[in-house]
């Protein structure tokens, strides 16, 4: 995949820590909020795609092995 450039204005103090991070861990700034971008999108996606998941299992039920039928009473159930 071909990386394209982007445009980023940040203020002047948050890009000097930016570069003072990005040198701490050996890396560019541009580097930095790649991975950091890159992260957060695979962290959001991953949400989705799970949700998505678990809300077409709850659609679609589970076998509770009753095959859809009560077969006891709501006393029965209850009995004490």
């Amino acid at each position: 995949m071909a990386n394209q450039n982007i445009t980023l204005s940040l203020p002047e103090e948050d890009l000097r820590e930016a570069r003072v991070l990005a040198a701490r861990r050996g890396t560019s700034v541009s580097q930095l909020l790649a991975r950091m971008l890159r992260e957060t999108v695979e962290r959001e996606t991953g949400y989705d795609t799970a949700k998505e998941r678990s809300l077409a299992r709850l659609r679609e039920g589970m076998d509770l092995g009753t095959s859809g039928r009560v077969t006891l009473s709501r006393d029965d159930l209850h009995e004490r």
